[in-house]
């Protein structure tokens, strides 16, 4: 069994900041990329940031500069600190893990999402 657990979402005025935590845990024997999605109402799913198992990191064009993905690999642990938000950066964010399971299955795993608003 394979979870992924967000936290750290929450209300905050524009030009704030949060940082969000998504924990894996579970059946891992491997923690590949993992990353960030959000989803505001009525839009499509979109990739925020991702991180690879190296370091890499990559970010939609509409968060570099304030947006930062970083993982803890000891726990398993991918963060999103984000600054200098901005009432468009409101959705609901999921964390995405690719994974090999111990029973040697290699795949995408989601969380649940925590909800992130920005408003004055």
């Amino acid at each position: 069994q394979v979870q992924l657990v967000e936290s750290g979402g929450g209300l905050v005025q524009p030009g704030g900041s949060l940082r969000l935590s998504c924990a894996a845990s579970g059946s891992i024997r491997s923690l590949y990329a993992m990353g960030w999605y959000r989803q505001a109402p009525g839009k499509q799913r979109e990739l925020v940031a991702t991180t690879t198992s190296g370091g890499n990191t990559y970010y939609a064009d509409s968060v570099k500069g304030r947006f930062t993905i970083s993982r803890d690999n000891a726990k398993n642990t991918v963060y999103l600190q984000m600054n200098s938000l901005k009432p468009e950066d409101t959705a609901v964010y999921y964390c995405k893990a690719n994974l090999k399971t111990n029973g040697g299955t290699r795949n995408d795993y989601w969380g649940q999402g925590t909800q992130v608003t920005v408003s004055s």
